[in-house]
């Protein structure tokens, strides 16, 4: 595990107040404290990983982890059936605020297109 702290180590860590939703020896997920969507929730590495772009390999097990704790999440908050979205942002350009990466589950009501396309 890296030296370096990020928000999302200090919620981990239960330093920083948080709604935590799950948490088991990899992955965190708490909701957003600012809220796309009537459900946003975040799931994220126990461990600092900055961003997508540092994944190695052996990653694979945890990044599928995220995803089926996401889903199990939909399914609890009700937003499965009607749909969602989840996201990870890479970097400045890809809208990342936080240095650690995150997987954003969002729905409860109609999101609209990913992105809006210039005409």
């Amino acid at each position: 595990m890296e030296r370096e702290s990020s928000l999302f180590t200090q919620i981990i860590q239960r330093q920083r107040p948080a709604d935590i939703l799950y948490q088991d020896e990899q992955v965190t997920a708490f909701r957003d404290i600012a809220p796309a969507a009537p459900v946003h929730v975040l799931i994220v590495p126990n461990r600092l990983i900055k961003t997508l772009n540092d994944l190695q390999s052996s990653d694979t097990g945890l990044v599928g982890h995220m995803v089926l704790v996401a889903t199990d999440l939909a399914r609890q908050q009700g937003i499965a059936d009607d749909g969602y979205r989840l996201i990870i942002n890479c970097n400045q350009h890809g809208g990342q605020v936080v240095p650690h990466l995150h997987l954003h589950l969002v729905g409860g009501h109609p999101l609209g297109p990913l992105l809006n396309h210039p005409d």
